[in-house]
């Protein structure tokens, strides 16, 4: 019989056109975002330090770091490794929690109704035991366990550690406000996520967080200036004052105490918060999250007092999020031509999930109170924002013009060489003896195969500014993951599962509203990019479209229409009607289970294909 017109796209490597439901034309082109978020939690189980608790569900990881400290006479077993090595960075561990938080808080229910609150609340208080351990005394604050330096000549399992684990920490003689105010976001933050279900550790979570912010507060420095193993890695290149601006709006969105209001509007000005419109949200640069945390204050009432001020927090909170949009007259972030934002060479995604999350939370600020995004290049609808931030988060997971997953273990086409100590050698249960760091170099950072064990839910570095990118261990800018990089996508991907209409069973790579007869098409697409290159400053890619016939009888008379094809195709009949093609006169029925390929080669994004009809 004859169908009517049914679209989807082929824009990345798999597209599966057997749907279970049907979902809202807003959320046609959803991957799994709640297999997204389960694996993106999953990541900060690979990266714990300490004692492994029973529960531990990634195999190949063992205990680690079970001393600590103790040379410096303070418990400091637990916490996260940062990123491929072994070092504890104080810095960037708290912002990861405090960023767990936010995406706790804000999305909740969307994380709850995925069975992941456990994991996250789980992932939060991995993290905010140790800055307790690190918080025994009100004025001290224990900031970094390992050297970097020394870490980094070796490459061996955290397991197999020889390196020095010398513990850094800042006080009132060397003060580190940036690291201390930061952690007391953390803990202000965390303690409002568990608030609901633990209020005892909630408490306790909030006496450490003031307590931090005093210290911060009173005795101001920045923590790189009191610790020089850490100013090659994480610099304090912001200085301390947006850190004390955020602590204090977590404080008081934990405690509703108008002390900490009256902080950081009696400090806007002096600390930054209105007059520096930043171009990114970063471990480093919490601006833009001070002035969305505060906007929201503005936004949800009780705060006129300090109305004035709030809004000129709002003013920066929004040129941000339109340079992100692409809708400012001055300056607007620079973009890949895959449609990618672009930061910085070094692990850029981390800063394109932190400004994803900011785009969602205020999409649905916005909705809250019917309003638009004012840029100088034109208003913006809520649900803009969140389609653009939806984009960000399909590009990660296949969407972009290497059809590769950059969240490992999600789908198949993902990186196997992970700039990650542990993920590139043999675990310890299965190789126990220890691998020492020469032979760790030798043996497994230059090998050529791929690493023995997956690191599931790794968000990497991800790509250049064209898209290019290597899967290479020694391409470390690129391949390896951090703790800061993926606590965002928590909320994120929350938040996308959550969105009407999602049921969690879509394709995974569609990016067209099918019709109500999409369930009944019996095809099955494999979209794989075999080939690239440039041509006169040109990016060129050759694309191969496996089709099959996924039903139980042949199939005869296919039309395909191939939209936006700008270069040559085969294995495909063009017919006399516009872009539509038709099967190869040698191959006039498809059976059941048999496929065939078609080719085609162009610049710029992949074609979109619909189907017109068959019998």
């Amino acid at each position: 019989m004859a169908r009517s017109i049914v679209s989807f796209s082929i824009a990345a490597m798999l597209v599966v056109c057997s749907l279970a439901s049907k979902p809202t034309a807003a959320m046609a082109n959803a991957f799994d975002y709640r297999q997204a978020l389960e694996k993106s939690l999953l990541f900060f189980e690979a990266q714990r330090s300490g004692k492994l608790p029973p529960d531990q569900r990634v195999k190949w990881r063992g205990d680690s770091g079970l001393k600590d400290g103790f040379d410096q006479g303070v418990d400091l077993v637990g916490g996260y490794y940062d990123a491929g090595d072994h070092v504890k960075f104080g810095l960037p561990m708290a912002f990861a929690v405090t960023m767990l938080s936010w995406g706790t808080i804000e999305f909740e229910k969307e994380i709850a109704a995925a069975n992941q609150l456990e994991y996250a609340l789980d992932a939060i208080r991995w993290g905010t035991d140790y800055f307790m351990k690190a918080h025994k005394q009100p004025d001290t604050f224990w900031a970094q366990v390992g050297d970097g330096d020394s870490d980094h000549y070796c490459w061996t399992r955290a397991e197999d550690m020889a390196t020095p684990r010398t513990a850094y920490n800042v006080d009132s003689d060397r003060p580190g406000s940036d690291v201390a105010a930061e952690t007391a976001a953390a803990m202000a933050a965390a303690s409002i996520a568990f608030k609901p279900y633990n209020s005892s550790y909630s408490k306790l979570l909030l006496l450490h967080a003031k307590q931090l912010f005093a210290f911060a507060d009173t005795f101001r420095g920045r923590y790189d200036d009191s610790i020089d193993a850490v100013r090659k890695y994480y610099p304090s290149s912001s200085g301390y004052h947006d850190e004390l601006l955020w602590a204090a709006s977590w404080l008081f969105e934990a405690t509703d105490d108008q002390y900490y209001l009256k902080y950081v509007a009696d400090n806007a000005v002096s600390l930054g918060g209105t007059g520096w419109a930043v171009r990114e949200f970063s471990w480093d640069n919490k601006y833009a999250g001070v002035q969305v945390l505060l906007t929201k204050v503005l936004m949800e009432g009780g705060s006129e007092a300090y109305s004035s001020t709030l809004k000129q927090y709002q003013a920066k909170a929004e040129y941000f999020l339109c340079a992100c949009l692409q809708k400012n007259m001055d300056y607007n972030v620079e973009m890949t031509p895959g449609g990618l934002l672009y930061f910085d060479e070094w692990n850029n995604m981390q800063y394109v999930v932190t400004a994803s999350f900011l785009l969602a939370v205020y999409s649905d600020l916005l909705s809250m109170k019917h309003a638009k995004l004012e840029c100088p290049d034109g208003q913006v609808q809520p649900s803009e924002l969140l389609k653009f931030a939806q984009s960000q988060a399909d590009y990660i997971l296949g969407k972009n013009p290497k059809s590769m997953s950059y969240l490992v273990g999600y789908q198949w086409n993902y990186p196997t060489h992970v700039h990650h100590r542990g993920a590139s050698m043999p675990s310890i249960f299965v190789l126990p003896s220890p691998i020492g760091c020469i032979e760790g170099f030798d043996k497994w950072y230059h090998r050529q195969e791929g690493n023995p064990n997956a690191i599931v839910g790794a968000l990497l570095g991800g790509p250049d500014r064209q898209d290019q990118f290597y899967d290479d261990r020694s391409k470390y800018e690129q391949t390896e993951p951090t703790v800061v990089g993926n606590a965002p996508l928590i909320g994120l991907f929350a938040r996308l599962a959550g969105e009407p209409g999602y049921s969690g069973y879509l394709p995974r790579y569609s990016t067209a509203a099918p019709s109500e007869a999409t369930a009944e098409v019996p095809f099955e697409f494999l979209h794989t990019i075999t080939n690239s290159w440039k041509e006169k400053g040109v990016n060129y890619y050759r694309h191969r479209v496996t089709v099959k016939n996924t039903g139980s009888k042949p199939i005869a008379g296919l039309k395909l229409h191939i939209e936006n094809l700008s270069g040559p195709l085969w294995g495909l009949s063009p017919t006399t009607e516009k872009n539509i093609y038709e099967l190869p006169p040698w191959l006039q029925v498809v059976k059941p289970g048999t496929p065939f390929d078609f080719v085609y080669i162009q610049e710029g994004p992949q074609a979109k294909v619909s189907v017109v009809s068959y019998h």
